[in-house]
């Protein structure tokens, strides 16, 4: 079945899978483009700096705030501990939060940096405190923007951990495409409130080098998550009865509200509307959520149906989901984004749900549903090297309509990839100066058929061991395309050096 184009033109250029906000206020240029191959782009980072004393970070918290009681352990992931008070109405959130962290990187830090992406909107992110663990005030720390630069007196050597607490409040902004370029997933609409990124966190480290973190493009995603637990307990200030929380986990109820753990995750995301309805089934021990607005119920069932297949045919090839949830919500924005445990897929693509497997809202689901492997079980720089979370993602759309529904695999192709003649070079960033459409036909369609031309090289078999031990071996780590291609050769590829001089600029 064919889809009409001149309704989804659109809705569809600005939707690949999964983008991200433009950010106007950014305060670093991206680098400049070259039509030939260059060298690979040069990572952000931020080198260690000399600084201010921290206290031990054995010493007690503010109050409400756990801190850790047992000897440190060289595998200790950082913790985040959050309490959260959210005023429906008023798109008001309190949050106190603390942050223990333990040195894992072999390099002594002289500063811990903290990452505020609601810092970036205006008038949303007020600072009312920040400490360290024993409640004493962190002094001469630097903000710049979405950024707190916190020196440390005597370094934190290897091994050590320390502990920072936080409060907060965020009036919480209805982003307009008028203002920001494109629609975004944070903040609040008429339906939803949906918080993404909503806390400070701290960066990967790179040993040797510094902080990995990006400014923002205005496209595609920017930031690059360590792996780390969550314990978040959140309080609906509202006495709205019909008030709904969509997580990346299920809560236990206390008289405090709802408390949600979860552990080795890239982040903790969550949605909250008084008009969901709610739809769940169970594959393989996994239970899927859908949440969607009443006016779209069957497009709300074909995401769960979709979803829960996608899982299942992703558990086989890919390795088997590490979470017990996995949820999908529709998003009252003109964006489909990925978290860990959750995905937000656009009501774009719920209202023109036709009914058939050969459809947008399919394929994107299958698309977003694929992230939880390529992108929060193996992680990666997504503003650096996209093409190893959106091209595995969009190919995965193929394995997902090959293996359950061949006859739309035709369609597929003719739609999702063909139509746009995708052409450019598959491992560009996402500060491609041609705009979104080079950026995304390059990185999601093009890199596509590289991993299709690299499937016919090595033929199905070594094609598909290749991608259960690739996800296997880097579960849980960030990635690079060296890892990607170090661990290719180990499955027969054959002679792929035509595919990289046709598809890649620094290979």
């Amino acid at each position: 079945m064919k889809h009409p184009l001149a309704l989804l033109s659109c809705l569809l250029l600005a939707l690949a899978g999964c983008t991200t906000q433009i950010m106007p206020t950014a305060t670093s240029q991206p680098p400049a483009s070259n039509p030939t191959k260059s060298p690979s782009p040069t990572i952000e980072l931020i080198a260690p700096v000399t600084a201010t004393l921290s206290p031990s970070a054995t010493s007690s918290p503010q109050e409400l705030l756990a801190t850790p009681t047992s000897e440190p352990k060289a595998d200790k992931l950082p913790h985040y501990t959050l309490y959260a008070s959210l005023n429906y109405s008023l798109h008001n959130l309190r949050v106190e939060q603390q942050i223990d962290y333990l040195n894992r990187s072999g390099d002594s830090l002289s500063e811990l940096l903290l990452l505020v992406e609601p810092a970036r909107y205006p008038g949303v992110f007020q600072l009312d405190n920040l400490n360290w663990g024993d409640g004493s005030p962190v002094v001469d720390y630097s903000r710049d923007l979405g950024i707190i630069q916190i020196p440390l007196e005597s370094p934190l050597l290897p091994g050590e951990e320390i502990a920072l607490s936080l409060t907060y409040t965020l009036d919480l902004p209805s982003p307009s495409p008028e203002y920001y370029g494109r629609p975004v997933p944070f903040g609040y609409s008429s339906r939803q409130i949906n918080l993404v990124d909503w806390y400070p966190f701290i960066p990967p480290y790179i040993p040797g080098e510094g902080w990995l973190y990006h400014q923002a493009g205005p496209f595609g995603e920017h930031l690059v998550y360590e792996i780390a637990d969550f314990d978040v307990h959140i309080q609906i200030a509202d006495s709205n009865p019909n008030i709904v929380i969509a997580a990346s986990s299920i809560p236990e109820t206390t008289e405090d509200g709802d408390h949600y753990r979860l552990e080795s995750a890239r982040n903790f995301s969550w949605s909250v509307s008084d008009q969901y309805v709610v739809s769940s089934t169970t594959i393989d021990s996994v239970e899927v959520f859908s949440y969607y607005f009443p006016i779209n119920s069957a497009a709300g069932e074909a995401v769960l149906q979709t979803t829960a297949e996608s899982l299942e045919l992703f558990n086989e090839l890919f390795g088997p989901y590490p979470r017990q949830v996995l949820t999908v919500v529709e998003a009252d924005f003109l964006d489909g984004m990925e978290y860990d445990g959750l995905y937000f897929l656009s009501k774009g693509f719920y209202n023109l749900y036709t009914g058939s497997p050969a459809d947008y809202l399919t394929a994107i689901a299958a698309h977003e549903t694929a992230h939880q492997w390529w992108y929060a079980a193996v992680g990666n720089d997504q503003a650096l090297e996209p093409w190893l979370d959106e091209a595995l993602c969009t190919y995965s759309e193929h394995l997902y309509y090959e293996k359950l529904h061949p006859d739309s695999l035709t369609w597929w192709w003719t739609y999702r990839i063909n139509y746009y003649e995708p052409q450019g070079w598959v491992d560009g960033s996402i500060y491609n100066p041609l705009g979104y459409r080079a950026y995304r036909d390059a990185v999601y369609l093009n890199g596509a058929l590289f991993l299709d031309e690299l499937r016919n090289t090595m033929g199905d078999d070594n094609f598909l061991d290749f991608l259960l031990a690739y996800s296997q071996k880097y579960f849980r780590q960030i990635v690079t395309g060296d890892d990607f291609f170090t661990t290719l050769v180990d499955y027969n590829p054959g002679d792929i050096e035509p595919l990289l001089d046709k598809f890649f600029q620094s290979r």
